[in-house]
C-alpha cells in the first residue's frame, strides 16, 4: 500500500500557507482602511451622510412703557455651508472673488479665518459672511457664479430705534467672545451668537435670548438633501416691557442738551424708572452690528466718556440736597424741632478753623424751616456736630446711601459714604470734626449716585418707605418700610415745600405744578461747580420723584431745578405732554 503521508503533509501545509497569507492580507487591509486612512473614510462616510443646521433664535423686542419700541430685529442673511464642500475646488478664492465683484469686500484669508474660529465637526454648518441684506442676498445668487454648495439663512440683527436717547438702558448686543463662551459654555452658545453686551440686554439676556433650532438631515455624496432626520424649531426669546417713557426720556435729552450729567425720574411708591437719561450718550446702532478696534477704542478714550452711565455710575456730592436728610436724621435723634434756632452771621468757626455759609452776610436766626428754605450752612454745620458722624452714617446708610439700589442694570455704583473707618483705610488719617461739618452740607468725601438721591427723596415723598428702582415690572421688590415718624417726615416736606415756594427753588414751580425739593451746589475740584436739584410732585400728594445733577453747571437754583419741574409737569400734566411733543 503507497504511502501517501508525504502527499498529505504537502496539502496541509499548502492550505496552511495560504491561510496565513490570506489573513496577513486581511489584517493588512483592515490596518490599511482603519489605521492609515481612517481620517479620510470617517470624512467620505459623514460627506455621504449627515448635515446639521443650526437655527439661532429670534431674540426678544424690547418696548417702553407705552409701547414704543427700543429694540427690534430686522433680517439679514448669513451665508452658510460645510468645511467639507468649502474645502472642495479652491472655493474660498472664487467666493472671495464673488462677493468683492458684488461690493461686499472680503478675502481669501478672511473667510478661512472665520471657518477656524467655528469649525469643530466637518459636518455642522459654519457662517461665511453675515450681515447680507436681501438685495444683496438676492444679487448674489442670482449670480450664476454663487458655488451651490453654499446657501443663505435668514437671521436677525439688532437695531435700536430710540438709539442714543435710551443706550444706557437697553445697551447692546454683540457676537459672543471666547471668554464669554467660556462662562457661558453651559448655556449652548457657539461662535457667531449674539449675546447682551450691557445693559437691559445684558440684565435680560436669558429671556430675551430665546432657544436655538437645528435640523439634521441625510445627504447624498453630492450634497444634496436625501431626508429630515429631527428638527427642533427655535423658539422666540420673551419680549420686555420697560417702566420707562420714551417721551419724558426724550425731553430730558432736550433739557441736558450741552450738558454733561444726568436727570432721573422714578415713581415714589413703587420704584418704576420713568427717566434715566445720561449725558452725554452713544448711539448703540454701530455696536451692534460690529466696528473696528479703532472705533471702539476711541470710543472708549473720549474724554467725554459717552460710555458712562452717570444717572448708575456717575458719582457726586449730593451738596445741599443731603441737608433734608440731616434735618430729618437731627428731629429723629432728638437734636432739634421747629422751635430750635441757630444764628447764622456767614461763618461758623470750629476750633482754628473758619467754614462759610454760601450767603456771606449770614442768615440771620433760622429754624429748621427756614434753613431748608434758605439752605443755611451754618444751621446745619450745628446740626451735623450735634449729630456726630456715626449718627448721619447711620441715617445714610438706613436711606440706602452707600450700596447700590438694586436696579436691574448692570454696572451700578455703590456710592461713597465715607466715615472714619473709611478714612482711616483710604488715606491712613483720622477723622476731623471738620470732616463732620463738611460732611452735613453733603460735601468733603460723601459721594453718591443720581438714583441714589432720587431713592433718598422718595423716602421722604412716600411717607418712610425705601423702594428698589427697577425698569423690568417684575423686577420690582417689595417696599421697606422705615422707622421714621411720620410727623418728622411732615416737617421735612415742609421744608421742601417752602424751598420752592419762597426759597432757592423757585423756579421749580413755574410750570404750572406744585413741587417740593431741594437745590445743591456741589464743589468740583475740576472745574465750575455742579448744580443739583431733587425733587418730587404734586406737593400735597407725591406721585414722582426727579433729581437734575449738571456738571459744572454752577447753581442748581437757576440751572437744576427748572429742568426738575419741567420734566414733572411733562409727566402730571397731560397738556405739558402734549407741547413737549
Amino acid at each position: 500500500m503507497p504511502d501517501f503521508r508525504p502527499v498529505l503533509n504537502f496539502r496541509l501545509k499548502l492550505w496552511r500557507a495560504a491561510i496565513l497569507l490570506s489573513m496577513t492580507v486581511l489584517v493588512g487591509g483592515l490596518y490599511f482602511f482603519q489605521v492609515i486612512h481612517a481620517d479620510t473614510y470617517i470624512r467620505l462616510a459623514s460627506n455621504n451622510r449627515l448635515r446639521l443646521i443650526r437655527f439661532p433664535p429670534v431674540r426678544g423686542e424690547i418696548y417702553d412703557r407705552n409701547g414704543a419700541l427700543l429694540a427690534v430685529n430686522v433680517t439679514t442673511f448669513d451665508i452658510m455651508g460645510y468645511p467639507l464642500d468649502i474645502e472642495k475646488n479652491n472655493m474660498l478664492e472664487l467666493l472671495a472673488g464673488l462677493l468683492s465683484g458684488h461690493g461686499i469686500p472680503y478675502t481669501a484669508e478672511d473667510l478661512s479665518r472665520s471657518i477656524k474660529r467655528q469649525s469643530w465637526a466637518p459636518y455642522r454648518v459654519v457662517r461665511l459672511v453675515g450681515n447680507i441684506t436681501l438685495a444683496q442676498m438676492a444679487d448674489l445668487v442670482a449670480d450664476p457664479e454663487f458655488p451651490r454648495e453654499l446657501f443663505p439663512l435668514p437671521v436677525w440683527r439688532r437695531t435700536y430705534p430710540a438709539g442714543s436717547l435710551a443706550s444706557n438702558i437697553t445697551g447692546y448686543v454683540g457676537e459672543i467672545s471666547e471668554n464669554e463662551l467660556q462662562q457661558f459654555s453651559e448655556s449652548n452658545y457657539v461662535v457667531g451668537d449674539q449675546i447682551g453686551k450691557n445693559g437691559i440686554e445684558r440684565q435680560y439676556e436669558e429671556l430675551l435670548r430665546g432657544t436655538p433650532g437645528e435640523e439634521s438631515v441625510e445627504v447624498d455624496a453630492k450634497g444634496r438633501k436625501v431626508r429630515t432626520i429631527d428638527a427642533r424649531p427655535a423658539e422666540r426669546g420673551q419680549d420686555l416691557h420697560l417702566t420707562l417713557d420714551l417721551g419724558a426720556q426724550r425731553l430730558a435729552a432736550d433739557l441736558m442738551k450741552g450738558y454733561r450729567g444726568a436727570i432721573v425720574v422714578m415713581d415714589a411708591h413703587t420704584g418704576e424708572v420713568l427717566v434715566l437719561y445720561s449725558s452725554p450718550s452713544y448711539d448703540n446702532n454701530p455696536l451692534a452690528w460690529g466696528i473696528s478696534v479703532r472705533e471702539w477704542n476711541a470710543l472708549l478714550n473720549d474724554p467725554e466718556k459717552p460710555m458712562l452711565d452717570r444717572s448708575i455710575s456717575g458719582l457726586y456730592p449730593p451738596a445741599s440736597t443731603f441737608k433734608a436728610l440731616v434735618g430729618l436724621a437731627a428731629l429723629e435723634e432728638k437734636e432739634t424741632t421747629t422751635a430750635v434756632t441757630v444764628h447764622c452771621s456767614g461763618a461758623f468757626t470750629l476750633g482754628n478753623r473758619t467754614f462759610r455759609c454760601w450767603k456771606r452776610s449770614g442768615h440771620g436766626t433760622v429754624n429748621l424751616l427756614r434753613a431748608l428754605q434758605e439752605s443755611c450752612d451754618v444751621y446745619f454745620y450745628k446740626m451735623g456736630l450735634n449729630l456726630g458722624i456715626s449718627r448721619l452714617l447711620k441715617w445714610g446708610a438706613l436711606v440706602g446711601l452707600g450700596s447700590p439700589t438694586g436696579i436691574d442694570l448692570p454696572g451700578e455704583s455703590a456710592g461713597v459714604i465715607a466715615g472714619p473707618d473709611w478714612k482711616r483705610a483710604r488715606f491712613r488719617e483720622s477723622w476731623f470734626q471738620g470732616d463732620t461739618v463738611n460732611y452735613s452740607i453733603g460735601q468733603g468725601f460723601l459721594l453718591t449716585t443720581p438714583l441714589q438721591i432720587a431713592r433718598l427723596y422718595a423716602v421722604i415723598a412716600n411717607g418712610g418707605r425705601l423702594v428698589r428702582p427697577h425698569l423690568f415690572p417684575a423686577a420690582g421688590a417689595p417696599v421697606q418700610a422705615l422707622p421714621i415718624d411720620t410727623k418728622n417726615l411732615d416737617v421735612i416736606r415742609r421744608g421742601l415745600d417752602y424751598v420752592v415756594r419762597r426759597g432757592t427753588g423757585r423756579q421749580a414751580g413755574s410750570f404750572g405744578i406744585t413741587v417740593a425739593g431741594k437745590t445743591g451746589t456741589a464743589q468740583n475740584a475740576h472745574g465750575d461747580d455742579h448744580a443739583l436739584f431733587a425733587g418730587y410732585a404734586p406737593m400735597d400728594n407725591p406721585k414722582y420723584v426727579a433729581v437734575a445733577v449738571i456738571e459744572a453747571g454752577l447753581h442748581g437754583s437757576s440751572v437744576a431745578s427748572p429742568m426738575v419741574g419741567e420734566i414733572l409737569s411733562y409727566l402730571l400734566v397731560p397738556e405739558a405732554r402734549g407741547k413737549a411733543q
